[in-house]
């Protein structure tokens, strides 16, 4: 299942409502979030600095990603980034595939 780092920062709306709410009611929030599209948390971290909130996340697919990105997004609680994550097995495979590439100028 392909895993995915999520690092957010709270908007000040959405930091209202995680003084209102607290931690554990966000968490659940998100285990329903991403259980409802055949996913799990992996882990979930508060932050400081530029990042409130780091999630590890497993999704069945890229699409079911995509589909809360936009959701959360569109929310407007939270700015979000979404990086896929690697195996070391995938990126052995990665370098076994030959791939032909011109750069540009040359």
């Amino acid at each position: 299942m392909p895993k995915f780092l999520i690092q957010a920062t709270y908007t000040h709306e959405g930091t209202k409502g995680l003084l209102e709410e607290g931690a554990s009611s966000r968490r659940a929030t998100v285990e329903q979030l991403v259980a409802g599209l055949g996913g799990t948390v992996e882990a979930m971290y508060f932050a400081f600095g530029e990042d409130d909130l780091v999630c590890i996340i497993d999704f069945p697919d890229p699409v079911s990603m995509a589909a809360v990105s936009l959701s959360v997004k569109a929310s407007g609680a939270l700015r979000t980034r979404a990086t896929p994550l690697l195996t070391l097995d995938e990126i052995d495979e990665a370098t076994r595939r030959r791939v032909t590439f011109r750069p540009p100028g040359a």
